[in-house]
C-alpha cells in the first residue's frame, strides 16, 4: 500500500474515536498492554512526560516539547486529535513521522493489528512509541487521549506527570461529574513520580491530593510555583494558565537533572510554532477582516475562548459554527455571543451534526444565521460578508478548524 491506501485502511478497517465516537472506545489497556510486549516494549526505551487535562493539554505538551528542543534534547512530540495530515501526531524535534515509516511499520504489522482487532488509536500509540525508541529520542512528551486511566498512552513510566484542569466532556466515557472525571485523569499519576497540577479547584484537588498520597507521588499545583510568567507566541489569553503549568513541570525537570537554561524557557515559549508546529490555538489566519481559529469545543475551553472573542475590536463578529453529534448544546451554546452572525456548517465526519439541526438549536439561544451546506462553503460566506473592520471567528470543534486551515 502506498501512504493514502496505508491511511485509508487505517482510518476504516479499525475504530477511531474521532469519527465513530463511542463504539471505539476501549475500556481496559489490555490490547495495548499485548501490542507494547509484540513490540518488544519501546516505552521502556525512552524518558517521557505525560500530559492528560480536559483542555490545555495540547498547547502544553507542544510549550513542553518547545522549551526541552531549545535546550537542545531530541525530543519525541505525541499528540492528538490532527488536524490536516496523520503525521503531525507523531513528531521529533518538530519534524513529523515520514510517510515511509507509517507505511513500513502498518505493512510490517499489519497481520497482528488485524487479527487482534486494535483500535486506530492503540496501533497510532504503538507506532509513536516504537518510533521514538528506534530514533532514540532523549525524551517524548506524551498527550494523553481520552481520560488517562485506560487511555493506550498509560503503560508508560514518565519522569513527570501533568494534569492541566478538569472539566465536563467526554461525560459518557469518564464520568458527569468532575469528581468523577478528575479519578480517571489522576489514573496517569504513577508511583513516586511527581505531578503537576495547572488548576487547583477544591472539587477535583482533593481526589488529585488522595491519589498522589496513596502513589507517593510528590504533587505541585502550578499556582504557587514562584517562576515568571514569560510570553508565548501562543496568544490565547487562556494560555497564561498553560504557561504556569509547563514552567512548574520545567522547574521539576530541571530538578531531576536536565540541562535547562532561563533562555532555553524563554526562547522555548516564544518559538512553539515554530519549534513544533502546533495549529488551531487562537490562530489568526490573516488581519483584515481578522479571521481568528481555535479547536475549543467544550463548556471549558469555549468558556475562556469567547471571553477572549468579546473583547476584540470589530464593526461586526460573524462565527463560523459546527459541532460533532454528542456535544450538550444546552450547555455551550449559551457561552456564544448573541450580537454575532452565524454561519452554521457541518464537519465532513460521521459524528458532524447535521446543520440545519445545529441552526435550529441555535436559535433557542438567540443565535441567529444562515445554515451551510460544508464548513468550506459556510467560510466563504463568512468571509464574503465581512469587511474589513469585522472580525470572522471559526470553531467548535477540531474539524470545523481543521477544514479552514
Amino acid at each position: 500500500m502506498n501512504y493514502r491506501e496505508t491511511l485509508d485502511w487505517m482510518f476504516t478497517q479499525l475504530p477511531m474515536y474521532q469519527r465513530q465516537g463511542a463504539s471505539a472506545y476501549k475500556v481496559d489497556l489490555h490490547n495495548t498492554i499485548q501490542l507494547a510486549t509484540y513490540l518488544e516494549n519501546p516505552e521502556t526505551k525512552f524518558k517521557s512526560i505525560h500530559v492528560a487535562g480536559t483542555n490545555g493539554k495540547g498547547s502544553t505538551s507542544h510549550m513542553l516539547a518547545s522549551i526541552l528542543q531549545e535546550a537542545g534534547y531530541k525530543v519525541g512530540l505525541y499528540t492528538s486529535p490532527h488536524l490536516k495530515d496523520f503525521r503531525e501526531r507523531i513528531r521529533i524535534n518538530g519534524a513529523t513521522i515520514s510517510e515511509e515509516y507509517v507505511i513500513d511499520f502498518i505493512s510490517k504489522h499489519q497481520s497482528y493489528l488485524e487479527s487482534n482487532q486494535l483500535s486506530f488509536f492503540e496501533m497510532t500509540v504503538g507506532m509513536a512509541f516504537q518510533y521514538f525508541a528506534e530514533n532514540q529520542v532523549d525524551i517524548a512528551v506524551i498527550e494523553v487521549g481520552l481520560g488517562g486511566r485506560l487511555d493506550s498512552t498509560n503503560i508508560i513510566t514518565p519522569e513527570i506527570s501533568v494534569i492541566t484542569n478538569i472539566g465536563l466532556d467526554h461525560t459518557r466515557f469518564l464520568g458527569d461529574t468532575l469528581t468523577a472525571i478528575a479519578s480517571e485523569k489522576a489514573g496517569i499519576i504513577k508511583e513516586g513520580v511527581p505531578v503537576v497540577i495547572g488548576r487547583n479547584e477544591e472539587e477535583t484537588s482533593k481526589v488529585f491530593i488522595e491519589v498522589a498520597k496513596a502513589s507517593g507521588s510528590p504533587l505541585y499545583f502550578a499556582e504557587d510555583c514562584n517562576c515568571t510568567v514569560y510570553p508565548s507566541d501562543l496568544k490565547g489569553s487562556y494560555q497564561r494558565e498553560n504557561i504556569r503549568t509547563v514552567l512548574q513541570a520545567i522547574d521539576l525537570i530541571k530538578s531531576n537533572g536536565w540541562n535547562i537554561s532561563e533562555n532555553d524557557i524563554k526562547k522555548g515559549l516564544l518559538d512553539v510554532v515554530k519549534n513544533t508546529h502546533l495549529l488551531g490555538r487562537w490562530q489568526i489566519l490573516q488581519k483584515k477582516p481578522k479571521v481568528i481559529c481555535d479547536t475549543a469545543h467544550n463548556e471549558d475551553g469555549l468558556k475562556m475562548v469567547m471571553k477572549q472573542l468579546i473583547e476584540e475590536e470589530c464593526d461586526h463578529l460573524h462565527v463560523v459554527l459546527g459541532v460533532v453529534d454528542d456535544k450538550d448544546l444546552d450547555t455551550i451554546l449559551p457561552l456564544f455571543p448573541v450580537q454575532a452572525r452565524y454561519y452554521f456548517s457541518r464537519p465532513d465526519i460521521v459524528r458532524g451534526l447535521d446543520e440545519k439541526k445545529l441552526k435550529k438549536e441555535a436559535l433557542k439561544f438567540n443565535l441567529i444565521g444562515e445554515d451551510y451546506n460544508s464548513v468550506k462553503e459556510a467560510y466563504e460566506a463568512a468571509l464574503q460578508k465581512a469587511t474589513d473592520n469585522d472580525v470572522v471567528y471559526v470553531g467548535g470543534s477540531t474539524f470545523v478548524v481543521a477544514e479552514i486551515i
